[in-house]
This record gives C-alpha cells, sequence and structure tokens, in this order.
C-alpha cells in the first residue's frame, strides 16, 4: 500500500522516475535530458564565441562571471551568488617572436611567453642555446649554461595511454624550468610545449620563479612540438648556433574576480555540502572551450537537469565556478577559506576539467571503503561505455577542500586529443563535438545522484 502512495504521488509530481529503489532508470532519465534537451552547448557556445578567453584580471573573465551568473539564475535555484576572490593580473602584450639563427640564417619558429614571465629587452634577446632533457640534465651542467638560453626538450611520452600521466611526467620543466636555470646563470629558457603531436600551436601553462629575487628573473616561453624538433635538429648539426626572442609580458596589480556559485538546498541534510564545478578562467591564447570551458557549462548542466526534474536533494548541492585555476588557484583556496569560516561540512566534490570528449570514467580520492562504494555503481554506467572508476587526482580546485570527511571524484574523458588543445590557440569552440558534451554531463549528474542518495560512509570513531 506504502509502494502504491508512493509512486502516485511521484506520478503526481511529475516525478516518474526518482525512486530510491530505481537508480537505472534515473539515469537513464538524466542522459536523455542531457541528449535531447541539454543547454550546456549553446551556453558554451556564447562563452567561447561571445566572451572569448578569460584570463584572470582580464574582460573577458569579468564578463564570463556576469554570464554564468545570469544563465543559473534562470534556473530557479535557492541561491545564486557571487564569491569575491582576489587574482593575478598577467598580459602578455605583443604577439611574441623567435627565430633560430644559425650563421647568418633566420628560420622563425612559433613560441608564446608562459604565464607570469617577464618580457625580454624590447629589442629581444640573443644568445646561445643548450638543450637539455628536463630540470635534473639541467643541474648536471652546473656554470656551462651561464650567459646562455637553456631549451628544454623533454617530450611527452607516447607509450602512455594515460596521457595525463605523460603531461605530468615533463610538466616540471615548463613549471620551474626558468627557476632552474636561473639559478645556473641562464639568461633565458624555451620549453617544449606540452603536446603529443608534431604542430606549430606552443601551449601556453604556468611558470614560477619561486623564492628567486625579483632581480634574477629571466623571459622564459614555450615552442611547437614541430620548432622544438626543428631547433634540436639544428643544433646537432651546429652546436653553437644562436636562438633569438622576444616577447613583451608583465605583471600587474592583483584584481578583484569571483567565483560563481548556484545552490539547490538540501532536504534532509541540508548541512552537506556536494560541490559540482570547473574552472571559469581560461589562458589567453583562444577562448579554451575544453579547458575548461566545457567542465564550467557541464556542471551548470548537471544543477539545470536536477533542478528541471524538481529533484529535492537529501544534501545541499553547489554548482561552482571557480576563477583563477590556471595561473594561481585563487579561486579554489578562497572557496575553501570561506567554507572554513562558515564552518561548512563538504562531504563530497566532483570537477570536470579533463576537456569535453567522451566521458570514460572519474579518478576518486576517498578511501578504500568509500573507493569500493563509488566502484560498486560500475553496472550502472557501462550501458554508456563509462567503465574506468580509478583512484588518483581528481580536480586542482576542489583538491583545495579539506573537511573531515570528503570524497573527491573527477570526470575522465577519453583524454587522447586533450593535450591536441590545451592551452593552445586551438582551443576554440569548433574543436567541442556536441554529443561528447552531453554525455559528460550526464554522466556528471547521474554520480552526484547517487552519492546524494546513497552519502558516503564516515570513519568509525576509534
Amino acid at each position: 500500500m506504502k509502494k502504491t502512495i508512493l509512486i502516485t504521488a511521484l506520478v503526481l509530481s511529475g516525478l516518474t522516475s526518482f525512486a530510491q529503489s530505481n537508480e537505472e532508470k534515473n539515469i537513464k532519465l538524466f542522459y536523455k535530458k542531457a541528449l535531447t534537451e541539454a543547454k550546456c552547448y549553446s551556453w558554451l557556445e556564447y562563452l567561447s564565441n561571445d566572451i572569448g578567453s578569460r584570463l584572470s584580471g582580464s574582460k573577458g573573465a569579468e564578463e564570463g562571471v556576469q554570464y554564468t551568473k545570469r544563465q543559473l539564475e534562470t534556473l530557479g535555484l535557492d541561491k545564486v551568488y557571487l564569491q569575491e576572490v582576489m587574482v593575478p593580473h598577467w598580459v602578455r602584450g605583443e604577439k611574441e617572436t623567435a627565430y633560430i639563427l644559425d650563421g647568418k640564417v633566420k628560420t622563425n619558429v612559433p613560441i608564446c611567453a608562459l604565464g607570469g614571465s617577464i618580457a625580454t629587452a624590447k629589442t629581444g634577446l640573443t644568445a646561445e642555446i643548450v638543450e637539455v632533457q628536463g630540470i635534473e640534465e639541467l643541474k648536471t651542467l652546473g656554470s656551462k649554461v651561464k650567459g646562455k638560453i637553456v631549451f628544454f626538450n623533454r617530450p611527452m611520452n607516447p607509450e602512455n595511454i594515460e596521457t595525463f600521466v605523460s603531461y605530468g611526467a615533463c610538466v616540471d620543466q615548463r613549471f620551474a624550468g626558468a627557476k632552474e636555470a636561473a639559478k645556473l646563470g641562464a639568461v633565458g629558457s624555451i620549453v617544449r610545449s606540452m603536446n603529443l603531436r608534431l604542430d606549430d600551436f606552443p601551449h601556453a601553462g604556468a611558470q614560477s620563479y619561486g623564492d628567486l629575487p625579483k632581480e634574477e628573473y629571466i623571459p622564459t616561453a614555450a615552442v611547437s612540438t614541430n620548432g622544438a624538433e626543428l631547433l634540436s635538429k639544428s643544433l646537432k648539426a651546429n652546436p653553437a648556433l644562436k636562438f633569438y626572442f622576444k616577447q613583451s609580458c608583465e605583471t600587474l596589480p592583483d584584481v578583484l574576480s569571483h567565483n560563481v556559485i548556484g545552490e539547490l538546498t538540501g532536504t534532509v541534510n541540508p548541512q552537506n555540502i556536494m560541490v559540482v564545478g570547473g574552472h571559469l578562467d581560461s589562458w589567453d591564447l583562444a577562448d579554451g572551450s575544453h579547458d575548461d570551458g566545457a567542465g564550467v557549462v557541464q556542471s551548470m548542466e548537471v544543477i539545470r537537469i536536477l533542478k528541471n526534474l524538481n529533484y529535492k536533494p537529501k544534501n545541499t548541492i553547489r554548482v561552482v565556478l571557480f576563477m583563477n585555476e590556471e595561473n594561481g588557484g585563487k579561486g579554489g583556496a578562497k572557496y575553501e577559506e570561506v567554507s572554513k569560516q562558515n564552518n561548512e561540512n563538504h562531504i563530497f566534490a566532483l570537477e570536470s576539467d579533463s576537456g569535453g570528449f567522451s566521458p570514460r570514467g572519474f579518478s576518486i580520492e576517498a578511501d578504500d571503503t568509500n573507493y569500493k562504494k563509488i566502484k560498486d555503481y560500475t553496472p550502472l554506467f557501462e550501458p554508456y561505455l563509462v567503465h574506468s572508476f580509478t583512484i588518483g587526482h581528481a580536480g586542482s580546485d576542489i583538491g583545495h577542500l579539506t573537511s573531515k570527511a570528503i570524497v573527491k571524484a573527477g570526470l575522465k574523458p577519453d583524454s587522447q586529443r586533450y593535450f591536441d588543445y590545451h592551452h593552445a590557440a586551438n582551443d576554440k569552440f569548433d574543436a567541442i563535438n556536441k554529443r561528447e558534451l552531453e554525455l559528460g554531463a550526464a554522466t556528471m549528474t547521474s554520480l552526484l545522484y547517487l552519492m546524494d542518495q546513497n552519502g558516503i560512509v564516515l570513519p568509525t570513531a576509534n
């Protein structure tokens, strides 16, 4: 009798699919909604084509904040608000130029300044160049690099199926290469772009001088993979050749920006918070459709689907669009700071920051008990070709969250093409496949729903 009453009530309210025992049917409904009614693709089209690049501190970043806030306000959420955060403001300036100087022969190569780099002199920088495969090899050269440009040329390993493993194995030379080269007296550094294919797109990214005094900073840039191959080949033929590059980037004072937050209040445990999000900022070479416009609109789509279905979450669900993941991580840090001040209790966080490609699973940060619980959901996802539930890094922005008991997950799309676009000038809207984007949103909705319904396993007291 109780079951009949429940079903009748659900039908009368327009919710034919939210009985806890009907998870398979609910997930099927999420995918149907995403593939037939989603707004994420049109949201991304505007974010990418009408607003464009959104590097922290830029006009585009501010327009992105206001646009996504307006769209969330149309969804009828319980709360939509902005959270203030001070962010770095680095600007690229004029387009960079570079060439290999072999005697009197100049051969142009594509470069882009790395985020946070200083400029060269107005006339540019010319010096002999030393090629190394990474920071460890650099350290063995000692004073041999003094007065020279260091060329970091360790490529991403093509043997790894998980391309993020290849990225992680060589990105240190981009982030810390200039700092380490400067310590040895180098006058500049160039790094091979983090890209598995050979092309003419230099890939931007953050770098840091660490605790070096400002007077010891040296200019640093990324060179395209084709440019790196040519430079390496040219050095083998003539180790005494020189390299020239010119860039006019600079760091301006920090700027006030915002995280964008929308909320559905929990009906059973409103004090428990579940986050779904991505980062709103992008690098300035393109509009960042994959990194991370896709994650932004997918996260918005998750909460749109749930609200559209009149779903009443047990726990409070927040969509958080973080500012400044790319060159500082200030948005994620600020969100955690405010969370601590308010004594908030986060139990689950889900991030999408690996591109808008076909979803394959999730990378999970959890203890063994909660990991097994999530992995047991695998049969529910297999009909949608989502099968990979692995322990690993969930996301940079949600990485800041430190609640006592929290499970974190990062959407894992197919990564084979991601680094063709990552931080490069071709990361544009035309690189996005509508159906793949929507499948990712449905996959995220499904996991968030399961976590809300079933909760996490709390650690037992000693």
